[in-house]
């Protein structure tokens, strides 16, 4: 319940990143950073937590994190309540007419609309400081980054908690239903942040009848604090059963003289795990000082870091969650932006219909793995087959393209001719030079031609009638001047709509999109196995934490930057905020976006296959050396009986201390 919690909250975070950058008018690769504050929240104590943690009250901890992650969330909803009303960037507002009767001219020859627009610098700069952009974003990045905080002790505790406290064989299994089951969260999180980006974000605050905008424009901003609110108190309610667990649970399946027996092997074997001390003598106090644990930190830290093959499991791990971290951040903004989906219907399709396809790919892997009694290399085998079949459905979707919407001045000529533009001043045209436009306003209009204009008045509208979101612009210039057929000289707020086989393409990205998170989540649940199986038993909990230390770290903070930075690139018109600096991107050049989101994609995950060859050739020579000893073992074992064996075991455990390398033996 807990994971399904957890991930609903995080998953929430996802889907209000759009949201949140509109709000705070801020570049994608500033919003990718705030994104990246919850792994730097896990990088200031996982080491520790995982550590420590492994020898203290595992389950108190977990619900210690849970109090924090909740408080995180509702840091983070705060800025709400701090800003004033939400004012989108336009020109038209003072436009409005009553009883549909005309209004005055939105293209003015005496450039008067244009000087209305410039705020003096003294204005701006007091604007500035009172804008809630400017700063409120921080509460955010702090929010989200306590979150990460509270998030550290759930899984590497947690799962070895499971694992200490199961049979070997189903393990696996185990962890396969928990995966699935936290499944459930990342479904509610999106479909909240649906639900949520659908409602106005000042709703109760505002009139919505004075709104011109709906939730399809890249200028809407949803109510994004909302969701923060609710997942903090779920997750508050979440955490107090973790404070009444018991420290340890008996293993499963064991009896009373299984416990006694182990009781007395762990007096004499020092090689026997703390954590299965824990579970054979519940009842026995553990006098373990902090001093010596924090002793023993620093060596156990050294042999961990001496195993190569964790290493590479680690460097493969980072690689391949880089490439997935950044999709998923901004995989809403690229269904936007390249098939012109709303923001609310990308997050409400991610989570109904890609999230139970991961489910059911983490339960098959795991079934697979029980099934056919998978050894760690044979869990390798399986992870680089379902991440090969994944790459090549996300080789399919470079295919599924959609052409650049059709806006005058950006992506096509006033004439119709497609070229695409970063410059401003091909907005400017000889059907609008007299009206003295503004080019630094986005206020699309969808003409009867089927052209979009930055504006009415680059439209070169004469006038206006209706309300709100009935508003109609009448005798546009540009429109009869361009070559394409019209029925009027009228347009309506909004952009155009994409071209009917854009839908089409739309629904096999989907499909593929689906098959792709499928097979990319069966090798969820072996690669746990894989990490487990390759570590000393005592080392488990402290190799846990360090591998999502480094995966968090560097796979989760530094991709949304970069792939920010990289999508920032392709923006071809940037909106305005009140004081005057540049805001968001309100439109892409869907071309460059598509090339370098998936080019950036592909390559993270092309270089995680090299890495995946080198490991399963370290895995398969040790796995050889481990069958011929066990072949050379086997006569001495059989010819001097059970105190050969024994030592057998004992050695085998002394030389799995000495090299890391070799796979434990229990």
């Amino acid at each position: 319940m807990l994971l399904q919690i957890k991930a609903f909250q995080g998953s929430y975070m996802k889907s209000s990143v759009t949201q949140i950058e509109r709000r705070f008018d801020i570049p994608s690769s500033l919003i990718g950073f705030i994104d990246g504050s919850f792994e730097i929240g896990n990088l200031f104590v996982i080491a520790f937590v995982s550590y420590f943690g492994a020898k203290l009250h595992r389950p108190r901890l977990i619900g210690a994190g849970c109090l924090i992650m909740a408080m995180g969330s509702f840091i983070t909803a705060a800025p709400h309540f701090f800003q004033g009303p939400y004012k989108y960037e336009t020109t038209i507002s003072h436009l409005s007419a009553s009883n549909g009767t005309e209004s005055i001219l939105p293209c003015l020859a005496n450039g008067s609309l244009a000087h209305d627009n410039e705020i003096p610098k003294v204005e701006i700069q007091a604007e500035c400081e009172k804008a809630a952009s400017s700063s409120l974003w921080l509460y955010v990045f702090l929010g989200n980054m306590l979150r990460g905080v509270g998030e550290t002790p759930v899984m590497p505790l947690g799962l070895s908690y499971l694992d200490d406290f199961s049979r070997e064989e189903n393990t696996a299994l185990y962890m396969a239903l928990i995966q699935t089951l936290g499944i459930l969260g990342p479904m509610f999180g999106f479909m909240l942040g649906s639900f949520c980006a659908k409602l106005y974000v000042d709703i109760g605050a505002v009139d919505l009848d004075t709104i011109t905008i709906n939730h399809k424009d890249t200028r809407w901003v949803g109510a994004w604090w909302l969701g923060f609110l609710l997942t903090g108190g779920v997750m508050l309610l979440a955490g107090i059963p973790f404070w009444f667990f018991p420290k340890s649970l008996p293993k499963q399946g064991e009896t009373e003289t299984d416990k006694k027996s182990n009781i007395l092997e762990g007096d004499q074997d020092r090689f026997i795990p703390d954590n299965n001390k824990h579970s054979t003598a519940p009842n026995k106090p553990a006098t373990v000082s902090m001093a010596a644990l924090a002793k023993d930190f620093l060596p156990s830290l050294k042999k961990l870091f001496s195993n190569t093959i964790y290493l590479l499991i680690v460097c493969t791990g980072f690689i391949q969650v880089s490439g997935f971290i950044g999709m998923i951040t901004f995989m809403p903004k690229f269904m936007e932006q390249i098939y012109g989906q709303s923001a609310s219907r990308a997050i409400f399709l991610i989570g109904i219909m890609t999230l139970p396809a991961v489910a059911l790919g983490i339960i098959t892997g795991g079934f697979i793995m029980k099934k056919f009694k998978l050894n760690v290399l044979g869990a390798t085998k399986l992870c680089i087959g379902a991440s090969l079949l994944a790459f090549s459905s996300l080789v399919i979707q470079y295919f599924l393209q959609c052409d650049n919407s059709q806006v005058a001045g950006l992506t096509v000529s006033y004439q119709g001719a497609p070229q695409v533009s970063y410059q401003q001043n091909t907005l400017i045209s000889p059907c609008n030079m007299g009206c003295s436009c503004s080019v630094k306003h986005w206020d699309p209009i969808c003409a009867s031609n089927g052209l979009t204009y930055a504006s009415p008045c680059l439209a070169g509208c004469q006038t206006s009638t209706g309300d709100g979101k009935d508003m109609a612009f009448h005798n546009c210039t540009c429109i009869g001047e361009s070559p394409l057929p019209f029925a009027n000289m009228s347009a309506v707020l909004g952009q155009c709509p994409r071209k009917s086989d854009c839908d089409y393409m739309f629904k096999f990205y989907m499909a593929v999109t689906v098959i792709g998170a499928f097979f990319s989540s069966c090798g969820a649940t072996p690669g746990y196995i894989i990490l487990l199986r390759s570590i000393n038993p005592e080392l488990k909990s402290l190799a846990l934490g360090i591998y999502i230390l480094i995966v968090r770290t560097l796979g989760g903070i530094p991709p949304p930057i970069y792939f920010g930075a990289l999508i920032d690139r392709t923006c071809l018109k940037w909106g305005t905020k009140q004081c005057g600096g540049r805001g968001a991107c309100r439109f892409y050049d869907s071309g460059a976006f598509r090339n370098s989101f998936l080019g950036l994609i592909y390559g993270l995950y092309s270089l995680s296959y090299v890495l995946w060859g080198v490991l399963y050739n370290r895995l398969s020579h040790r796995e050889k050396k481990l069958a011929l000893k066990n072949q050379l073992k086997a006569p001495e074992q059989d010819g001097n009986g059970v105190s050969s064996g024994n030592r057998n075991v004992s050695l085998a455990f002394v030389k799995c201390s000495e090299n890391p390398d070799q796979e434990t033996i229990i």
